[in-house]
């Protein structure tokens, strides 16, 4: 028995088998799908067969949906038809190094009519909603507002705009430097400045319907939100947040004094009603403008730069958390100095956009001297959780962290801007940009030799796949 008892605890599994190596394919793949990339490939170095395994195509399109959601995966299905290498891909999206830029030729419209262009601007809103771009508002020569809405067609091909389309509504009243935001297939309108410099706290919901590619509508209401809501303001940043929430934060309001506040906006299912709350935390950003929020998660949001209270260009990176049942803001420290070009990153005016593999794409803005750039940044938010929070120094170690990388810019150069818009489509591959103030002496100009820009380009991840 003495025997017996030894020889089974020395050899327990017969022919050398593990008892993992009965375990049905489907579950091993949702066992691998829980463990961070590192584990998976210490997982792969076991054998011959799970390395067949974890190395599959079909296992590598599973991880990049559980990465990078559902959405980004099925729109890059939906717009080529080849087979994806998708192990290929991932390690192209964390290696992205390079964008490639082109401006957008407009197609004419047919029957010989003049081509209608929106007029250069900055300021304004452009969302990617229901396979359109749309266009809002911003400000022109003189700190004259717009109050035109304009619609682009764009469907499953996302490098071609059928034309633009101009909205006849009346409303909302115009103004810039408000906020819009994309809700389901609705948009959500807070807030801005108009020509005779009133801050405003309105809020909009504006809804895309699309017949065909030359027969879109889109019909703005005003939401009805109770006694409550932000005071009036424009230059804040805004996104959103869950799946019926509008994130606000700083801003300029009432007698040009920047505020630091945020407030939640909470939608009702049908997104007639809305009830403002406003969130108080310590710590918090200080105030400022021209910053940037960007959703990077179901409960996690980015902001990042702006312009302060003393007129300085910031570079301070917070976290807005909602993962614990409480909201709250953590400031995410960094050494400028330890990153390759990094004193050119303190900018306002900017765009920020979540792109394909959770990356944060920043472009453009300008610095304390009001030189514009053009240059493109990723966040890495993934290298987040791995930056010392606000209160505690950041040792050598964590602050070599490779969480900002500068990309090359390829094709079109397009001229260095600030207070542009910028949205990305459904694929996360695509993002397309509008307008902001750039430097020229071409008329119209404003008397600083500044210019409104009236283009539209596509930023594309120069991806081989």
């Amino acid at each position: 028995m003495a025997t017996t008892s030894s020889t089974s605890t020395s050899t327990p599994y017969t022919n050398g088998s593990s008892p993992i190596t009965r375990i049905a394919q489907d579950h091993l793949f949702s066992i691998l799908l829980l463990l961070p990339l590192d584990s998976i490939f210490h997982f792969a170095m076991t054998c011959k067969k799970f390395r067949s395994l974890t190395y599959s195509d079909s296992f590598w399109e599973s991880l990049c949906r559980r990465d990078w959601g559902p959405s980004s995966i099925d729109a890059l299905r939906s717009c080529k038809q080849e087979q994806f290498p998708w192990k290929k891909l991932y390690q192209q999206i964390y290696q992205l190094d390079s964008v490639y830029c082109r401006t957008l030729m407009l197609t004419h419209p047919q029957g010989g009519e003049d081509l209608l262009l929106p007029r250069p601007r900055a300021s304004h809103s452009l969302n990617f909603v229901s396979g359109c771009l749309v266009l809002f508002g911003g400000g022109f020569e003189g700190g004259r507002h717009l109050d035109d809405t304009w619609v682009a067609y764009v469907g499953n091909d996302f490098k071609i705009i059928l034309k633009w389309n101009k909205i006849e509504s009346g409303i909302p009243s115009g103004r810039f430097g408000h906020s819009c935001v994309v809700i389901g297939d609705c948009l959500v309108l807070f807030g801005g400045i108009n020509d005779h410099g009133a801050r405003q706290n309105d809020t909009w919901v504006g809804q895309v319907a699309v017949r065909d590619a030359f027969g879109i509508t889109l019909s703005w209401r005003l939401l009805d939100v109770g006694s409550v809501a932000p005071p009036p303001r424009g230059a804040h940043a805004a996104c959103s947040i869950d799946k019926r929430k509008m994130l606000i934060q700083g801003g300029i309001g009432l007698s040009g004094l920047r505020l630091g506040d945020t407030w939640v906006l909470e939608l009702s299912e049908n997104l007639h009603l809305g009830v403002w709350q406003e969130i108080v935390t310590h710590p918090s950003p200080p105030s400022r403008s021209g910053h940037t929020l960007t959703p990077v998660g179901e409960n996690r949001t980015i902001l990042f730069g702006g312009r302060g209270l003393g007129y300085e260009v910031l570079n301070d990176l917070w976290l807005f958390d909602t993962s614990e049942g409480h909201w709250r803001w953590v400031q995410l420290l960094f050494d400028l100095q330890n990153i390759p070009q990094g004193l050119a990153l303190p900018r306002v005016g900017h765009s920020a956009n979540l792109i394909i593999g959770g990356r944060l794409l920043i472009y453009g803005g300008e610095d304390s001297y009001r030189h514009r750039k053009n240059d493109f940044w990723v966040l890495d938010i993934s290298s987040v959780s791995s930056i010392m929070q606000s209160g505690t120094p950041p040792s050598p170690e964590r602050s070599k962290t490779k969480l900002w990388r500068r990309l090359k810019s390829k094709g079109d150069n397009p001229s260095g801007r600030s207070f542009h818009r910028a949205c990305v489509d459904p694929s996360g591959r695509n993002l397309y940009v509008f307008g902001g103030m750039v430097d020229g002496l071409r008329q119209p100009a404003e008397s600083s030799g500044l210019r409104f820009d009236g283009e539209l380009f596509l930023v594309e991840l120069l991806l081989q796949c």
